[in-house]
């Protein structure tokens, strides 16, 4: 089971990533110096785990680009060409 996607666009900036990570083991220190060892524990392994999916095993996909559609292809046929154009190549025949 994962439980952080590495593919999502939230994770593509390098800050965003170093800030969850380092959150993660912020609180677990914070734990530790409170006196609580479970929950330091329990902190320090989402950070552990949140550096392992982010950083070790982050392997960024390029963006998909979107084909756009105007309303010229909503047809679905052959683009039109200018009649300029027709007369220019039959020209150069």
């Amino acid at each position: 089971m994962q439980l952080i996607d590495p593919n999502h666009p939230a994770y593509r900036r390098l800050w965003v990533r170093v800030a969850i990570v380092a959150v993660c083991f912020g609180w677990a220190a914070f734990e530790i110096v409170g006196g609580d060892p479970f929950w330091a524990v329990l902190s320090a392994a989402a950070g552990a785990y949140s550096f392992y999916m982010l950083f070790w095993t982050f392997n960024p996909q390029p963006q998909e680009t979107a084909v756009v559609v105007t309303a010229d292809d909503a047809d679905g046929g052959e683009p039109e060409v200018d009649e300029e154009k027709k007369a220019e190549e039959k020209k150069a025949e």
